[in-house]
C-alpha cells in the first residue's frame, strides 16, 4: 500500500485518460458552516441529467476524485467536497456523521439542487451518504457505497481494531521526504502507483514548522460515533466491493445483503482491495454509470 519506497513515480507515465482527466477544468467552492468552512470542486456538463456528488473516505480528499469525476461529464454534474478536517476543509473540535452529512446538504443548498441528486461514496464516505440519504430521503435519486461496512446498530466501533486512529501528526523538513512516507490505509497492494503519486500530491501541506499531512490526526479522537443508528433509506442504491477487500468479511456482506435486499444491487470488481477507485477506476465508473442510468 506504500506509492514505493522512492517514490519515483511521476504522473506523467500515468494513462492518457487520467492525464486528460486531471486537467478538465473545474470551480472551487466552500460554504462557511458553524463548525468552519468546506470545501468543494464543481464539474459542470454541457447537457446534465443530474449531479453526483462524490465523498471520500477517511483522511483522503476531494482530490482522489480528480480522474474520476470528468469521466461521468458526459450526462452528470459533478461535486466532490472535503468532509470536514480533511483536505482543505477546517479542523473541527468535535466529528460527527452528523456534522458530515450536514456539510454535504449544504453545498446542496449552496448549489440549490433539488432533485436528480446521486450520492457515491467511499469507506466513510458510504457512510455519510447513507446518513444523508436516510435523512433526506426526498433529495437523493440514488446512492452508491464504494467498499463501506455497514454494520449492527449496536456495533462497538471504538473497540474496532480497523476504525484507526490515523497517524499522528509530524513535520518534515522538505516535500520529497514527506511524499516517501505516504501510505494508504488500511494496507494494500496497488498497482496503480501514478494515482498515488497525485493524490500525494494533494495529501500534504507546507506550514513554519515544515511539511505535514492535510488531514486532522484528532479525527478518530474527537469522532463521535451514532449509537443505535441504522440506515432507513429507500432510493435505489448500489453496493461495489473490492474482492480483496479485508474490510468486506462474508458476515459484513451477508448483514448488508439482508437489510437492504429491497432496494440494493451488489457488485464486485475482481483484483480490487478496498481502495476501489484507485485500483479499478475505468471499471468502478463503468459500474457506477450504468446504476445512475437507470435511476434518473
Amino acid at each position: 500500500m506504500v506509492i514505493s519506497n522512492n517514490l519515483e513515480t511521476d504522473i506523467k507515465e500515468a494513462p492518457e485518460w487520467f492525464l486528460k482527466s486531471i486537467e478538465r477544468a473545474y470551480t472551487e467552492k466552500k460554504v462557511k458552516l458553524p463548525q468552519g468552512n468546506v470545501c468543494y470542486k464543481l464539474w459542470s456538463a454541457n447537457e446534465s441529467k443530474g449531479t453526483v456528488i462524490l465523498i471520500h473516505g477517511t483522511g483522503a480528499s476531494k482530490n482522489w476524485w480528480d480522474p474520476i469525476a470528468p469521466l461521468l461529464l458526459d450526462k452528470f454534474n459533478v461535486i466532490a467536497l472535503d468532509l470536514p478536517g480533511m483536505g482543505d476543509s477546517d479542523h473541527c473540535d468535535v466529528y460527527s456523521f452528523e456534522n458530515f452529512g450536514n456539510s454535504v446538504l449544504s453545498i446542496i443548498k449552496n448549489e440549490k439542487l433539488t432533485e436528480n441528486i446521486v450520492l457515491v461514496g467511499h469507506s466513510l464516505g458510504g457512510h455519510v451518504a447513507g446518513y444523508v440519504a436516510t435523512k433526506r430521503s426526498e433529495l437523493i435519486a440514488g446512492l452508491v457505497m464504494i467498499d463501506t461496512p455497514v454494520r449492527p446498530p449496536n456495533f462497538e466501533y471504538k473497540k474496532s481494531v480497523g476504525t484507526g486512529p490515523l497517524r499522528m501528526i509530524k513535520y518534515y523538513p522538505d516535500k520529497k521526504t514527506i511524499l516517501k512516507r505516504f501510505r494508504l490505509m488500511p494496507k494494500q497492494e496497488c498497482k496503480n502507483d501514478w494515482y498515488l503519486r497525485y493524490i500525494a500530491e494533494h495529501a500534504i501541506k507546507e506550514t513554519s514548522e515544515g511539511w505535514r499531512w492535510k488531514f486532522d490526526d484528532q479525527l478518530f479522537f474527537k469522532l463521535e460515533y451514532p449509537k443505535g443508528y441504522e440506515y432507513s433509506f429507500k432510493c435505489p442504491s448500489l453496493f461495489i466491493a473490492g474482492e480483496e477487500s479485508l474490510l468486506m468479511a462474508s458476515k459484513i456482506l451477508d448483514y448488508m445483503k439482508n437489510l437492504f435486499k429491497d432496494n440494493m444491487h451488489f457488485e464486485t470488481i475482481a483484483g480490487a482491495a478496498h481502495h476501489v477507485p484507485i485500483d479499478a477506476p475505468i471499471e468502478m465508473t463503468k459500474i457506477v454509470k450504468r446504476a445512475i442510468d437507470k435511476w434518473l
